[in-house]
């Protein structure tokens, strides 16, 4: 069996943890959230992106990483022995003041291959730089860490957003109406017909090269929409049968987008949508208790 994943890299959700709670978050992230990897879940992940012999990067997000810090550096650790690049995504919260930040840092600064990218914008703060980013960014340069930031578009803000931030290069992405932001955000924004979200405009099923595994050993494809469990299967062996074309909700997605969803399920749906993020995650919501197994876990359903 040939596999219609050509994965290069692997998103560890460390924990659905957060000090935050921020309207857009497509994982739902709270200080209420549950579900924490473990060194040993890690290690085990590890060694299977390791057979597959494609993957070359590990991603390490949340939640929060930061909140679960000694987990967060051995897993960096770890990932650089195994050949892996490392990113590690924060909001910066322990930033607080440059020469702290550098202190945060300085254990990160000692591993090859790490990278930072740092969340800056009008969901994390009043303005598109936040003042913990900017002493993060600072703690980053002066120990020779390579930082890039992460910004995301508020439909309601008209201030342009800055190219960089002390020097990073910032990132400015587009808003996804899925998780809390698909509860919060979309009553007072544009929308398009219904009938005109054909594709998923993010990520391509046929040739997917990412996959985000999260603490409960789910493996998405796309945040919320998981093709297997590794706590029940190899996760090398969940990537190597991987077949979008046999998952009764990936499969109407890569035919036609949310709309075939909608179609093949015969589901209610609005006349228009913010996004087809917004429009996919309704279906989704609407199919949950038909496809429990797929449409996974609750966390990303905003089921604490």
């Amino acid at each position: 069996m040939v596999s219609l994943l050509s994965l290069k890299g692997v998103h560890f959700l460390l924990t659905y943890r957060c000090d935050l709670e921020c309207d857009h978050c497509f994982v739902w992230g709270s200080s209420k959230a549950k579900g924490t990897f473990t060194l040993n879940q890690i290690r085990n992940i590890l060694a299977e992106a390791k057979k597959l012999q494609t993957v070359n990067y590990v991603a390490i997000e949340g939640g929060e990483p930061f909140l679960y810090y000694p987990i967060m550096v051995k897993a960096a650790i770890e990932a650089v022995e195994f050949g892996f690049r490392v990113e590690i995504l924060s909001n910066c919260y322990w930033a607080t003041c440059p020469d702290d930040a550098v202190e945060w840092l300085r254990p990160i600064s000692r591993i090859k291959n790490v990278e930072l990218t740092l969340s800056s914008d009008f969901y994390h703060g009043e303005n598109w730089e936040t003042e913990m980013v900017r002493n993060a960014v600072k703690a980053a340069y002066a120990l020779q860490i390579k930082a890039d930031i992460l910004a995301v578009k508020d439909p309601h803000v008209t201030k342009p957003c800055p190219k960089e931030i002390e020097g990073a290069k910032i990132d400015l992405c587009e808003l996804m109406y899925k998780g809390r932001a698909f509860s919060k955000l979309p009553q007072d924004v544009a929308k398009k017909p219904w009938h005109e979200f054909t594709k998923c405009p993010y990520e391509n099923f046929t040739n997917q090269e990412r996959v985000h595994i999260d603490p409960f050993g789910y493996v998405h494809v796309f945040q919320g929409i998981s093709i297997g469990n590794a706590w029940q299967k190899p996760f090398a062996k969940i990537i190597e049968e991987y077949n979008p074309y046999e998952n009764p909700i990936l499969e109407p997605l890569v035919r036609g987008g949310p709309v075939a969803l909608v179609k093949k399920f015969g589901l209610p749906h609005e006349e228009a949508y913010a996004d087809a993020c917004h429009m996919c995650y309704q279906a989704r919501c609407n199919l949950r208790k038909r496809h429990l197994d797929i449409l996974a876990p609750d966390q990303m359903y905003g089921k604490f």
